[in-house]
């Protein structure tokens, strides 16, 4: 408020938690009252076998549920990447889940691959759905959903059995996932993680999809945009293919253009914060630096959103060898 943060509240806490700079909490405003949060605990195998907890407020953060679990299977595997979203008045959840990989390890890597998942709750908890989004997703990469004119659209980075990592997208239609189709066909070939997950955004019908990737072992940030709440899309607009390491963020404006962020490798282990604005006719703005290579911490996950005329980014910055979270405020008129 008034262009300052407000004093912060703690919404709960443990010992025991799973947190990285890939994976990590959130808190999420569903309506101006309804809001739902996440974080991930050890489970008492410990190693990369972790579970998410949720709680729900109806009091915007005021009070809060008690912990629930929004899946159900109680193995000792990865369940994570979690993102929130406002369903029919209650509350959607989307998630990365590992409990196949509890199985023998063989050459059908879908036995024992990592899944999509997604719950959906009412606001009093009274009702809980639990269904399988995916059954094979790249390992590690953030997941994201927007809110478009026709319902929820989830992106989030698949994975085939020949290793081809691309980014897709899943539309929510009548309480059902849709059989999910590649935003762009990058055949990125890499037989590993590369913890680099894409980011949509939605304004009615209007859905564009910012994303990272090396197929043809070309390293590059990349935009495609959907006019039918993401039934089909664009092809992608190149927003930097100078030395990006992804880590992308975006925000959309009402005349359906794109602020991508991006890290940019500066060299010698640093990187620095980037953005520019993108049309999707592809007309590209200049390059803003946000953060000098200096003070970035190279692996986090920079957010972006729009409050009035101004675009507000959040980051990692370290200085001293210490963390810190930093903000900045810039009109759009500049960008």
């Amino acid at each position: 408020d008034d262009g300052a943060w407000g004093a912060p509240r703690t919404v709960t806490s443990g010992e025991n938690w799973f947190v990285n700079w890939a994976d990590f909490p959130s808190v999420v405003p569903v309506s101006d009252s309804l809001w739902a949060t996440h974080w991930l605990v050890r489970r008492e195998a410990g190693g990369y076998a972790y579970d998410i907890f949720a709680a729900i407020s109806v009091d915007a953060g005021a009070t809060w549920s008690e912990p629930f679990n929004p899946h159900t299977d109680g193995t000792d595997t990865e369940h994570g990447f979690v993102t929130i979203f406002p369903n029919d008045g209650g509350v959607g959840m989307i998630w990365l889940d590992g409990r196949k990989m509890v199985n023998d390890v063989t050459d059908d890597v879908a036995a024992s691959g990592m899944t999509l998942r997604s719950a959906t709750f009412a606001a009093d908890l009274s009702s809980t759905s639990e269904v399988l989004v995916d059954d094979l997703t790249c390992d590690c990469c953030q997941t994201d959903v927007a809110i478009t004119a026709d319902g929820p659209v989830a992106v989030y980075r698949d994975r085939s059995v020949n290793e081809i990592r691309d980014i897709y997208v899943s539309r929510f239609v009548a309480g059902r996932w849709q059989e999910a189709q590649a935003v762009s066909n990058d055949n990125w070939e890499i037989p590993g993680c590369p913890v680099n997950g894409p980011v949509i955004r939605a304004n009615g019908s209007n859905v564009a999809v910012a994303w990272f990737s090396a197929g043809d072992e070309r390293p590059r940030v990349q935009a495609a945009w959907s006019a039918d709440s993401g039934k089909s899309f664009s092809n992608p607009i190149e927003v930097s293919t100078d030395q990006p390491l992804g880590h992308v963020g975006s925000a959309l404006l009402p005349n359906g253009d794109l602020i991508v962020s991006w890290h940019h490798n500066t060299g010698g282990g640093t990187a620095e914060l980037n953005l520019r604005r993108v049309s999707p006719s592809g007309d590209l703005g200049d390059v803003h630096v946000l953060q000098e290579a200096a003070n970035i911490f190279a692996f986090s996950v920079p957010q972006l959103l729009l409050h009035n005329d101004d675009l507000i980014a959040s980051w990692t910055s370290k200085i001293d060898d210490e963390y810190h979270v930093k903000s900045a405020s810039i009109p759009l008129g500049k960008l």
